[in-house]
């Protein structure tokens, strides 16, 4: 028994099976009622199987040609792809675009312009990847990715940078979480026996930062500043955090803040950045221009949010 079916012998048999007919299916494929009717007779000789029940009106499946149609609707499905993706490379058009996420990155405003913008290219696919501390320039400059919203970037040699906005960091801890009262003078001595919570960096060969760490103090390491957040809150450790994150806690007294000489706040500035040695296709310069309609927005969002508590 040979299986040498063709792609056509496919598209007729799928036809027929979801139109219930030869002539509905003939119509639907623009071809002859007898062209379509060979196709499934040379596919049953083929496979040495009845795929139809051609005992009523209407035509149906066959246990094996209810099996066989599951699997060939995946690859039509498959072919269609193919060819969308071949037109796309025809025209120059992406067929995917590689952005990174850094760990401070605004994510809801951020994932609803992406979402929106890639609504209006559904042929590029958008593989979005998560990175912290270090790794998102990393993965961008190890050109794994065509795009990067994160910091650090701007003093980069080969970038071209939006800037969308600041980010403050504030160091904070839960009520009843120090052993001793809130002043602006508290000393990494005062620290060095309390847990500290910090971020994965997820880069592997970039020079590391310390961010403020306490050098001797226990340290409890996770992947996000979301679960950091939870481990600050439920009073497990202390850290520094985005304050467009926990405005609502600073305002209604579950984080404290114990910002001073030695633990200051500090500013990140949030950017999207591209390489300039490497000109993007059609959709990356659109989704380039739309992050630079929207970094006003962003920009005045984030200053918002980001004027910490005194």
């Amino acid at each position: 028994m040979t299986t040498n079916f063709t792609l056509h012998e496919l598209q007729c048999f799928d036809a027929v099976a979801r139109t219930g007919g030869f002539q509905a299916a003939a119509e639907q494929l623009h071809r002859s009622h007898p062209a379509v009717f060979a196709a499934v007779a040379k596919l049953e000789r083929q496979l040495g199987l009845p795929l139809l029940d051609r005992s009523g009106y209407r035509v149906k499946l066959t246990d094996a040609g209810r099996s066989l149609h599951r699997h060939a609707q995946s690859v039509l499905r498959e072919v269609e792809s193919l060819g969308a993706h071949a037109n796309q490379l025809a025209m120059g058009v992406e067929s995917e675009l590689r952005i990174v996420l850094g760990d401070f990155c605004p994510r809801p405003r951020v994932l609803q312009l992406l979402g929106r913008f890639f609504g209006q290219f559904p042929g590029t696919r958008l593989r979005l990847d998560v990175e912290a501390v270090g790794g998102p320039l990393e993965r961008f400059l190890d050109d794994e990715a065509d795009l990067v919203i994160h910091g650090g970037a701007k003093s980069t040699p080969g970038l071209e940078c939006i800037e969308l906005g600041s980010v403050c960091f504030v160091p904070v801890v839960a009520p009843g979480f120090l052993p001793f009262d809130i002043t602006p003078s508290i000393t990494p001595k005062e620290m060095r026996a309390l847990t500290q919570c910090v971020i994965r960096d997820t880069a592997h060969h970039a020079a590391k930062r310390d961010h403020f760490l306490v050098e001797g103090a226990p340290q409890c390491t996770v992947p996000d500043q979301l679960i950091k957040k939870e481990f600050i809150v439920h009073g497990m450790a202390w850290g520094h955090l985005p304050h467009f994150l926990i405005e609502e806690e600073l305002r209604d007294g579950r984080l404290l803040s114990i910002a001073g000489r030695f633990f200051p706040e500090h500013v990140e500035e949030l950017v999207a950045a591209r390489r300039t040695d490497r000109p993007g296709g059609p959709v990356a310069a659109r989704l380039w221009d739309e992050l630079q309609a929207e970094a006003p927005a962003l920009r005045a969002s984030l200053a918002r949010e980001e004027t910490p508590l005194r």
